[in-house]
């Protein structure tokens, strides 16, 4: 690995010293920064990660700061800057960087050699070589050394759309300049990160790199910004440029090319049967991982549209294990990384999406050439290698207030928060304002300044940012709702902790494709929950009933609320999804027959069964929620966005509420039905029945919804929805099917498998 294992020799000011002119920078742009790169820093022992002893370490530091990315505002400075990038001084050499080597003449073809020639390769190319339909041994024996060379052609022309071509140094530091400045320009408050933090990754980089240990960079996807920070941050830093994982829709001309020759790999979303491609990109994936090369993905499988982090796609994860259970690998350091913004560029693109704009064909290259983008300040870039978030909120005295209760909430879970250098929470709040001004707004004729939220639904992608920190007390506080809306006294607002098991374990169930829940028993889970809730005065249990504590609600129940207003849009959708359903109700057995079908549901009687485009009736469920939100029967605009409502049908089919037929081929759109056992029934009159199975599902998801003027009277809800329902679901093109035997498929609602 040539000098990539050692531990950088540093000059008194911070830079890395090279070897003849390179060693010195006359023009000096960039300050050092003595505690991570050199200076007082002291590392202890290689093999004792945790024990380090260190000196005048600040909390933060901004890795842009005194970088000019404006050309017009002091030329001679970006020109100067331009050129030390392209002489490689100081930290812009990279060539003591702490990994791996990479960036030499050749890397991609000894990389390219070694997959092709690898067993696994060989031996599926020999397997489908011999794979002929209704072929005689004779005819395979002939055919086989030609068709042999032409899946080697293939599996060449895969591998090189496949690996990184990270071959020229120059290249890289002329990629990175360009990189530099369009950071520079758009943050223009910079990047910052953790001293402490930084620390210990480079520790743990050196140790890996002695060890020929990955690196598994696993950042949050908020962004294509995304990439961009994560690489510049290592190159600025002296650590091996990770290889990226990314989609095959960025591998366009002359775009995947820069990306490629900058670290980016590109896989295909789906493999299909495609036994070939899969083998080759494991072998590859495996060769990084053998070789100790630092490799990064999202694991999210695309960028977050809500804010929330979404479920992780674990199949490259899976490669990396087996790889390591194996043998072929010693291990690997897995590195969390959460890159938090003042401001997203696509916030905007994101909620139009989710509300059912079709999808633009936005990639990073149209984002980073954006003229219009590039001139606007968009704040900073906070880089974690722990979770951290903060939360604005509304009122400014009030707000300062919350604002320091939720630092102090988030960090009490194990969180972290930005640093401000010392700024008070005044000031830290003004500075959001600033920032976020397009959608909070400020009265100022008033008492005192007043903040509302102008554009909740995009807020709301900030909100979820912190809410996996709280996701058992939302729960737990929203199970208790159903009691505490009753109003009264404390005795009737009070519920027994049997009870209480019964409605966290439904919540569990209901809201398990949003969430990842901490190991463990239920019970068990419950009673830790319960008793954080307890010492932070929120609520008081014993080994009965659990009700709000005297010192809460003396308070207005504003933690007690804080923690439901968390998960109560995600409520609201999965709600939205079932009562849908409704939409599906079949009119008649076939479209010739013109009088409605009178279903008693019952196991002698036949039941129509209506299919719908998949695509379509999501689409239409989104209009059905719209009209919901603005004639008051739905509290949340955001709870119409089209990714909480795919993980709902989700969890429906899943629970055997509604069934989906799928082809294998691609061009065939799926379509969706109800179960039988879950189509609703009609009276005399042909109108929907607010009662049977579906039914009973919608007013267990509803009783958890938060209450609201529109929503107190079951029966007037029940007629105004079912009647929009049936708007919904006339089908433009569906056939019937009728199913006779109910008995054949079982619910398998209560079966789900999931801990709080």
């Amino acid at each position: 690995k040539g000098n990539s294992n050692a531990d950088p020799p540093f000059s008194s000011n911070g830079e890395p010293t090279l070897s003849g002119e390179e060693s010195k920078d006359p023009i000096n742009l960039t300050p050092p920064i003595p505690p991570l790169l050199g200076g007082d820093l002291v590392l202890g022992p290689i093999g004792d990660i945790g024990s380090t002893e260190e000196r005048n370490l600040t909390d933060t530091m901004n890795i842009t700061e005194h970088h000019s990315g404006h050309f017009r505002e002091d030329p001679v400075r970006f020109m100067m800057q331009m050129g030390a990038f392209y002489q490689g001084t100081g930290w812009r050499s990279y060539k003591n960087y702490i990994g791996t080597r990479i960036f030499y003449e050749g890397y991609t073809e000894e990389l390219k050699e070694r997959v092709l020639n690898s067993e696994r390769a060989e031996k599926q190319v020999n397997f489908l070589s011999q794979t002929f339909p209704n072929a005689t041994p004779k005819m395979i024996a002939k055919r086989k050394k030609k068709f042999e060379k032409e899946l080697q052609i293939v599996a060449n022309g895969m591998v090189d759309k496949l690996i990184a071509d990270l071959n020229s140094i120059r290249f890289l530091r002329a990629f990175v300049f360009f990189v530099h400045n369009i950071l520079a320009r758009m943050y223009h408050q910079g990047i910052h990160i953790s001293e402490r933090e930084f620390l210990e990754l480079r520790r743990v980089a050196i140790h890996a790199a002695q060890n020929s240990q990955s690196l598994i960079i696993l950042p949050c996807h908020k962004s294509h910004i995304d990439y961009l920070v994560i690489s510049y941050i290592f190159f600025r830093l002296g650590l091996a440029l990770p290889h990226i994982a990314a989609g095959d829709n960025l591998d366009m001309p002359i775009v995947g090319k820069i990306l490629k020759r900058g670290g980016a790999f590109f896989i295909r979303r789906t493999w299909g049967d495609d036994q070939l491609y899969g083998s080759i990109v494991k072998e590859y994936l495996e060769c990084l991982l053998e070789s100790g090369h630092s490799i990064e993905c999202f694991i999210e499988g695309t960028r977050s549209r809500t804010g929330k982090l979404l479920p992780p796609k674990l199949g490259i994860l899976k490669i990396f294990l087996e790889c390591i259970l194996s043998g072929r690998a010693k291990d690997c350091w897995i590195v969390p990384v959460s890159l938090q913004y003042d401001k997203v560029i696509e916030t905007e693109t994101y909620i139009n999406e989710l509300l059912g704009s079709p999808k633009e064909k936005e990639t990073l290259w149209s984002v980073v050439t954006n003229t219009r983008l590039l001139q606007l300040k968009w704040g900073r870039i906070d880089d974690y290698f722990v979770e951290s978030t903060w939360l604005p909120g509304v009122g400014r005295n009030e707000l300062i207030r919350r604002v320091d209760w939720l630092k102090a909430a988030i960090l009490a879970k194990g969180g972290r928060v930005k640093e401000f250098g010392g700024m008070r929470t005044a000031e830290i709040v003004d500075r959001a304002m600033a920032v976020l001004k397009d959608l909070i707004k400020e009265r100022k004729d008033l008492l005192e300044p007043v903040f509302y939220a102008e554009k909740r639904f995009e807020l709301s992608f900030y909100r979820n940012q912190v809410m996996h920190l709280f996701v058992s007390e939302a729960i737990i506080s929203v199970a208790m709702y159903t009691k505490i809306k009753q109003g009264g006294g404390k005795p009737t607002q009070r519920l027994d902790i049997e009870t209480l098991l019964k409605e966290v374990e439904f919540l569990s169930q209901l809201l398990k494709g949003e969430f990842v829940y901490r190991p463990g028993e239920i019970k068990d889970n419950i009673y830790k929950t319960l008793v954080g809730l307890k010492n932070d005065h929120v609520i008081d249990f014993d080994d009965k009933y659990v009700e709000l504590s005297d010192a809460e609600r003396a308070i207005g129940r504003e933690n007690y609320d804080f923690y439901c207003f968390l998960i109560w849009p995600f409520v609201e959708t999965y709600w939205l999804a079932a009562i849908s359903l409704f939409s599906m109700t079949p009119t008649n057995i076939s479209r010739q027959t013109p009088n409605p079908i009178v279903n008693k549901n019952t196991n002698n009687k036949p039941v129509p069964i209506t299919w719908f485009n998949e695509r379509d009736f999501q689409n239409k469920c989104q209009l059905f929620g719209k009209t919901l939100y603005y004639q008051g029967d739905l509290s949340y605009f955001e709870a119409v966005n089209k990714e909480t409502l795919k993980n709902a049908f989700i969890l429906l089919e899943d629970a055997g509420v509604i069934m989906v037929k799928r082809s294998r081929n691609v061009k065939i759109q799926p379509t969706i039905a109800l179960a039988p056992e879950f189509v609703p029934t009609r009276n005399s009159d042909g109108f929907i029945e607010a009662k049977g199975e579906l039914w009973n599902l919608v007013e267990k998801i509803g009783k958890f919804r938060r209450e609201g003027k529109n929503r107190r009277d079951n029966a007037t809800v029940s007629s105004r929805v079912l009647k929009l329902a049936e708007m919904v679901g006339t089908p433009t093109t569906a056939d019937v099917d009728v199913i006779t035997n109910l008995t054949s498929r079982p619910s398998k609602i209560g079966k789900l498998e999931a801990k709080l």
